[in-house]
Order: C-alpha cells, then structure tokens, then sequence
C-alpha cells in the first residue's frame, strides 16, 4: 500500500460524504456501489451487518432491524424529550438502559442484541473507512469529522467517542458552516489583503435535519466566523412529513387506508413525497405520486402542486427567516457590509427557501459550491492542514462556539461564586487561566448560561482538582487552573498548579524548569493540533487570567465584602496577563522563586469511560471478525454456484466443451452438479466456508481437465503452424546462401557450407519429427489426451531457433577501408597561415577530415 491518506468525513442524518486532498485538489470518494452519497443506514439480519446503501435498499423488507436516525440520538438521555420525540417516528424498539442512556433493540445473529446510538455511529464509520480504504487503496487513519455547530458538549463527546471505537483518528470536529466556508475560501484568489477591509460571506446550510446559518469575514489566506444560528427542526425531512400527513389524510379518505397505522407502507410514502418535493423544486405545475400495492394490495394516487406544498410549510418558512434574522443580528453588520450569500445543503433548492435568503440579506443567492459536498470538502482540506502527512496551503480558521459557558465553584471554602468565561460565539481553540486560593481540594462545575435548544440540561461537567494542601506558613496555596475550549468546542481543565515558593539556593537546573512551567502558556504537548490551538490564541489574544484573590480565609474577605458585592470583585479581578506575570511579580519580592507543581484532575462529565470505550472497540472489532468471515463464507458458497451453473452451460455447448468430453462423463458430471445445485439451495444454505471450498475443489478436479483438453487443442494448432513456418523460412535461406556459394556471389561467405548442412540435417529432423506428430495427433479424438502437448511443440521450436538461428544470422566480418596518407604538419602550416586560420583550427580540420574518411 502507499502512504497514508488523510479524509474528511460529512456525517449527515440522511447521507455520508468523504472527501480527500490529493493530486492537488479535493476528490469525493464513491462507494462500493458507484455513488458519492453513502445512506446512514446500518442493518442486522440473522448472519451479519448491512451498512450503508445495501441497509437502505432492505429498509422496508427489514424495518424493525434497520437503524437510522440515529445522529439525533446521540450523547441524550432516553427521557430526554427531544430524543423522545425522534423515537416516536422511528420503527426500531428502544428501551431506557441503566444509566439512562438509549437502548436500540436488533436481532443480530438469531439473538436480540441492544446497543447504543454510539455504537451505531461506530458501525456507519467503520463502512465509511472501509469505502475509503478500498477507494484509495491505502490506510486511512487521520480524519476530520462534520459536527452541527448547535451540537453541545455531549453530543460532541458521543461522536468523538463512536469515531474511536471505529478506530479512526479524529484529528478535529469541525462545524458543518466553518466546513463551507474553508471550501468556498480557499479556491479564493481575490480575497482583500490583512490591511483591508474583511469580505463578509453569508453561508445558508439547509439539510435534511438542520437550518445553519453563518456569517464569515474572509482575508486572504485566512477566515473568521463572526456569527453562527440554527434551527435543529427545520430541514428537509420536515417538509417530508408534511406532504406524508397530508397524504395520509387524502388516502384515508379516499381509499379508506390509513399510512400511520401501518410503518412499512409509511416509510414508502415518505420516500415518494421526498421525490416529489424534488420534482416541486424544478417545476411549479400539478405533479402526480403513485403508489402500487400500498395498503391491502390497494393502488393510491394523488396530486400536489407547489403553491400547495408552500401554504403547508408556511410555519417552517417563518422559523427559517427568524433564523437568518438571529444570525445577521448577532454579527452587527449591516446590509451593505454583505458581500454575497452562499448555499448549501441539499434542502435550500427549496425556490421558497431561496426566496427568502433573498428578501431578509437583499442579495441574489449563489451556488458556486457543490450544495451536497461542500462540507466534506471542508473537513478533507482541513484534515489536510491538521496532518503532518500531507503538504497543504496554509488558510488560518478561527471558529466560534456556539453557546456562553459559566464556571460555578463551591462554598467549601469561603463564598460560593460564578463566573461567565466564555461569552456566545467566543473564538475556539482558546484558554484561560484563574486563580484560585484553596488549602483544601475543591470542584469547579462547567454549565451552559442558558439552556440550549432543544437539549434539556445545562451541565457540561465537573472537574475535581485534587491533592491541594495549605503553604508553609498554614494559609490557602495558590492555585492556578488552566481552562480551554479545545479544537472540538469541548470545554476541559487542561491543568491545575499549585504555587509553591522556594528559595533561591535551588538546584539551577530545577528552577529553569519551574520557570518554564510557571509561563502563563503551558500547553498540551506539542502536536500538530496544539499547534493550531496556539497559533490561534497568538493570533487573536493571549490567554486571560482571572484571579479569584478574595476567596482565601480570614479578614481580607471581612473587610472586602463591606465595601462592594463579590460579584464586582470578580469582575474588577479579570485583567490580561502576559507569560511573565509571576517572573515580574517574583522580582519585585527579590530572591523569592515559585515551582508550580502538578495537581490531578478528576473529570465527571459526558463520554464513555475508559473501561466502556475498551469494551465497545472489542465487541466493534468482534463484530468487524464477524462479518468479514460471513462475507468469505458467501463468497465461497457464490463460487461454487457460479461454477456450477457455467460448467453444466459449457457442457451441452457444441461450441464449448461438448465434443471435448463422452457421452457417459458428461452425464455423470452433469449429475453432479445437479445434486451440488439441489444440495444448495436446500441443507448446503448456510454451511461453514471450508464445506464450499471442499466442494468446488472436487468439481474442479472433473470439469479443470476438460476445459484444459479445449485450451490445449485450441492453442495447439497454431503452435504446429509457427513451428512449421519457422522450418520453411529457414530451409529458404539455406537454399539461398548455398545458390550463393555455388554462384560465387562471395555476398555470403562467411558462412561456410559445413555450416549450411548441418542447418539442413536438423530442418529435416525436425520436419519429420513435426509430421509424425501431426499424424498422431489427427488419430487421437478430442476426448483423449493428446500424444503431445503445446508447451512440448514450442520448445522443439525454441531449440531450432536456438541452433539455426546464430548460423543463419551470422553477421559479414568488418573490413577496414584504407587510410588515407595525411601531410606533414609542418608542410600544411604555411597554407593555413596564408588562408588566415591559426594553428589550432588547422589541427581540427584534419581532426575533421580523418573522421570523414573513417
């Protein structure tokens, strides 16, 4: 295999895309059946899983083990009431498992198994590595993988989670709309210079699930997102449902049949409006949808025009113009700071939802990018950037979370207090380091300010910083936590220090490390995605620290809390630091120095544990064994059917190996494969690969030897013919060269007739040999073997070649011409003189003329 290829993955509700940098530019990968868009589908059924294309083609014969829908499930609760919501509209059974988490019931090998939407993903992604390995033909490991920007922290962990399980390295979760916008920038070659002023770039993604919409500021050779707005329901399977009630109700009143009562015929009704609302994008007459065999074998009918669909889906079309409304008004810009607008997703080809991007931006809208592709573009470009394997323009990205973030801690010791660190759309990566004073451990709670749409808590996690203990002197140390939105928009403490003091007799060596750790800017260790995490804060700001002075022990907190509420004190607390705050603050007190000293941090938050992301990748890779030996075991047994049905057609074929094969053997064989056939589709259905194998070794072993007599008497003929050939060319130009000799033409006497003989004695040889075995082989029937094989009849050619040949070619001796006398240098000089040429031109010319007369 060649080096490892780096993709970028668009994790759709209804589709998967995948997409990779290479050959200089960006390439979507087909799948195993030709097309770019890969359903996100997974299936069980009694041998193995089926995922992708072929679990959306089994959809409706196989519904109640057919999983999808399954994005809008992960990292939620069972009675989460948005999942509940889902789960209604959903065929498959599911159950609250013990930590309260969505259990989604399959029978898989004859047995009822229950797994999370977790591990489901993990199974979509497994089949979208696996398309790209067979696509590439080369090791796929690195990846950048889709994520809505309204996904909370949750969510998030769930899909970074499912993507380990499948075992491929995430190196970034990049929003869907930063995705966009990276594809439409980069191809930019006219974007305005840093010292200009920015090109703000509206980009409207409506999907199958989701309304996104961002706004961008574009430099050249960077971007920034300044605003992002969503609205998780409103896409295009909204709309689906829509026309499919309306349906129902026509149906059930015309025909008497009732869809919702019945999941199947549901499920073909939404596929039908789904084509339709297509053919309505393109065409504003009356369009008809017709259903065979809907319900009780009853054929349906019926008809909806655009105008129609537009009245039914006046309310989803107000929350789409509240949408883009929310998102302008977050930016601050006006209309006239809009350079243009973009889309994406396969649902703004919706002419209404055109329509009214057009009316709320006053602009035309564009669609220079591939609505479907973009975002996996995207995420392929920069899964490039991200990874040292490939070498990629750089384009700076700076994104933005979606949601204020807040940090609440205890009252254990001293007030209890809050604290705003990250406000609505704050640019990610970034850090920010507080300072706390503590002699005892202590927690931090993360929380949303507000609750987020459509998610049902505000916690995010709790994070315990332990082994805190007082200073020398008995007081509250100082602590210092470091707290950081990472790359994937996941809110972590990345590290928390205790300051300690120490004197200045210190070992040399230990005190330049302390004051290396005591930089403001430790960071995670140096990989390629901290390097952008850096590069980012530089860019943008340096990391601020907010020192919580007034939470220590004792009457500095008396005295403060009369002259002003403790939520000012925070506040008059947040300032900018730079990397040498403590260095500074050290100097002044003279010769006192501080080491920091690591504290560990005990995470409770969203995701799977160590423990349970072990047992998902062993029942992932159990599962993977499991159906790569199924597939082998079909394999095998569609080799020996496929055998069976061309040997027996070749059998009673005149023009294949009928005349090769008796009477009596043809029908014995013929009855062997009529058993093997038989057998088949009867107790051989489901037998283990090496039964298969074992029977197509025993049909080879009778009908290989046949078809070997047809390709030997096929390829023996003309074997005969370019022996035979050789033979009468080489007997011509014996002839001619002895007619030469005798003639005295002297053109061939080099070869002597000695040698002319012995050519003529082994042509005659062979000759003869040639015509006994043509007499042989006209006596011997096709269904014999024959007295001489091919391979036999070449190398009796080769051999005469061999001798024949050297003597027949033999080139003519060289004979040298006379050379010509050349005149004394010192007579040729005077010449040259008198013609004005100067001594070494004269030696050339002669040079010249030896080389013409050789």
């Amino acid at each position: 295999m060649a080096a490892m290829s780096v993709i970028g993955i668009d994790f759709g509700n209804d589709n998967c895309y995948i997409a990779v940098a290479r050959a200089g530019g960006i390439e979507t990968i087909a799948n195993d059946y030709s097309l770019r868009g890969t359903p996100s589908c997974v299936a069980f059924s009694g041998k193995n899983r089926i995922l992708g294309v072929a679990a959306k083609n089994q959809m409706v014969t196989n519904m109640k083990n057919t999983v999808y829908g399954f994005k809008r499930l992960l990292g939620r609760k069972f009675n989460d009431p948005q999942a509940q919501k889902e789960l209604q509209s959903l065929p498959y059974r599911t159950s609250q498992q013990a930590d309260g988490g969505i259990g989604i019931h399959v029978q898989y090998l004859n047995e009822e198994h229950v797994f999370t939407p977790e591990q489901i993903t993990a199974m979509l992604f497994t089949k979208l590595k696996d398309i790209s390995v067979n696509a590439l033909q080369t090791a796929v490991n690195d990846c950048v993988i889709s994520v809505p920007s309204y996904f909370t922290q949750a969510e998030r962990q769930a899909l970074l989670d499912s993507a380990r399980v499948a075992g491929l390295n995430v190196l970034r979760l990049f929003n869907e709309t930063t995705a966009t916008a990276l594809t439409y920038g980069i191809y930019k070659q006219d974007l305005p210079a840093p010292d200009q002023g920015p090109r703000n770039v509206v980009f409207v993604d409506c999907g199958y699930a989701s309304l996104q919409v961002s706004i961008c500021a574009f430099h050249k050779g960077k971007l920034k997102m300044l605003a992002s707005a969503a609205d998780s329901n409103v896409g295009g399977r909204e709309i689906d449902a829509i026309l499919a009630d309306h349906f129902s109700k026509d149906f059930l009143a015309r025909y008497k049949v009732d869809a919702h009562k019945n999941p199947r015929a549901y499920v073909r009704l939404l596929s039908e409006v789904e084509k339709l609302k297509k053919q309505m994008s393109a065409n504003s007459t009356k369009l008809p949808i017709n259903i065979e065999c809907f319900i009780d074998e009853k054929d349906v009918h019926g008809d909806l025009q655009r105008t129609d669909m537009e009245a039914m889906c006046a309310h989803l079309f107000k929350r789409v113009e509240s949408t883009l409304r929310s998102c302008l008004a977050q930016s601050k810009l006006k209309l006239e700071d809009i350079h243009s607008v973009e889309l994406a997703g396969g649902s703004s080809r919706v002419p209404a939802i055109k329509k009214l991007v057009e009316e709320v931006f006053n602009k035309p809208c564009s669609t220079t990018l591939n609505q479907d592709e973009a975002v996996a573009r995207g995420c392929a470009l920069q899964c490039a950037m991200l990874s040292p394997a490939v070498r990629v323009r750089d384009f700076a990205v700076t994104d933005i979370q979606p949601y204020p973030i807040k940090l609440t801690w205890d009252a254990s010791q001293g007030e209890a207090g809050e604290m705003e660190i990250f406000e609505q759309n704050h640019q990610i990566p970034f850090s920010k380091m507080l300072t706390f004073y503590r002699s005892n451990p202590f927690t931090l709670t993360a929380k949303y300010c507000k609750q987020p749409p459509n998610f049902p808590t505000c916690d995010i996690g709790s994070f315990t910083i332990k082994d805190v203990k007082p200073n020398k002197e008995g007081e509250s140390s100082k602590i210092k936590v470091k707290v950081r939105i990472n790359i994937n928009g996941i809110l972590t403490v990345a590290s928390a220090s205790l300051v300690e003091k120490r004197e200045s007799q210190q070992d040399k060596e230990e005190e330049q490390n302390n004051q290396e750790q005591d930089s403001m800017n430790v960071d995670e260790p140096p990989s390629k995605e901290n390097k952008t995490d850096q590069e980012a804060e530089a860019k943008e700001a340096p990391a601020t620290e907010v020192k919580m002075d007034k939470l220590r022990h004792g009457s500095d907190d008396e005295d403060e809390a009369k002259g002003s509420s403790y939520s000012s004190r925070i506040k008059s607390a947040l300032s900018w630091f730079s990397s040498g705050d403590d260095k500074a603050e050290e100097g002044a007190k003279g010769k006192i120095k501080v080491r920091l000293i690591d504290l560990p941090i005990e995470t409770h938050g969203f995701g799977l544990s160590v423990q349970e992301l072990d047992t998902a990748l062993e029942k992932e890779g159990k599962m993977v064994a499991e159906d790569r030996q199924e597939k082998e075991r079909v394999d095998a047994r569609n080799a020996l059917e496929e055998y069976v049905y061309d040997l027996r057609s070749k059998l009673l074929s005149e023009d294949q190996l009928a005349t090769f094969i008796t009477e009596e053997d043809r029908e014995r064989i013929c009855r062997t494969l009529e058993d093997t056939e038989n057998w088949l589709y009867e107790d051989g259905e489901e037998c283990q690969r090496q039964v298969y194998s074992d029977r197509l070794a025993n049909l080879r072993s009778q009908g290989e030897p046949i078809k070997d007599l047809r390709i030997e008497f096929e390829t023996r003929g003309p074997a005969i013919e370019e022996m035979a050939h050789f033979l009468q060319i080489a007997k011509k130009t014996a002839d001619q060269i002895r007619a030469s000799h005798e003639n005295k033409e002297g053109k061939w006497d080099h070869i002597t007739l000695e040698e002319i003989s012995k050519v003529d004695k082994c042509i005659q040889e062979k000759w003869t040999w040639l015509e006994e075995k043509r007499a042989l082989l006209s006596k011997t029937p096709r269904t014999q073997q024959p007295p001489i094989y091919t391979n036999q009849i070449r190398t009796e050619k080769q051999s005469v070649e061999n001798f024949i040949k050297p003597i027949l070619n033999k080139p003519a001796p060289k004979v040298e011409p006379p050379k010509e006398e050349v005149k004394d240098k010192n007579e040729k000089q005077p010449q040259a003189q008198n013609n004005g040429q100067s001594g070494t031109e004269e030696q050339m010319d002669v040079d010249g003329a030896n080389a013409q007369a050789e």
